[in-house]
């Protein structure tokens, strides 16, 4: 169970703790399940999906499906958008000054 394992994480950081998860997913046959807002973070990681909203599952999806945008639910279509339009240069910046 991974939750929000890269959320406190610079992104240089991230990025390897990402690599490594995977690496070790791949050379061990593991399954990961995820909790993250994240979708960068499952774009990378993860093969399936589900969205969840006031703890129901909306629907699942391949991670494919997600990034080619063919969800079929308005609030995956929110989650998606949002994501686009997150800047981690913004986070980075805000973080300096603060």
């Amino acid at each position: 169970m991974l939750d929000e394992p890269t959320s406190a994480l610079d992104v240089s950081v991230q990025a390897e703790m990402l690599n490594l998860l995977a690496e070790l997913q791949q050379q061990n046959n593991l399954t990961y399940l995820m909790v993250t807002h994240d979708l960068g973070v499952i774009a990378h990681l993860c093969h399936r999906v589900a969205v969840m909203q006031y703890g129901r599952i909306l629907e699942t999806l391949e991670t494919a499906e997600l990034t080619r945008s063919t969800e079929k639910t308005a609030y995956t279509t929110m989650l998606v958008d949002a994501s686009r339009q997150y800047s981690r240069d913004l986070v980075v910046r805000s973080e300096r000054m603060g």
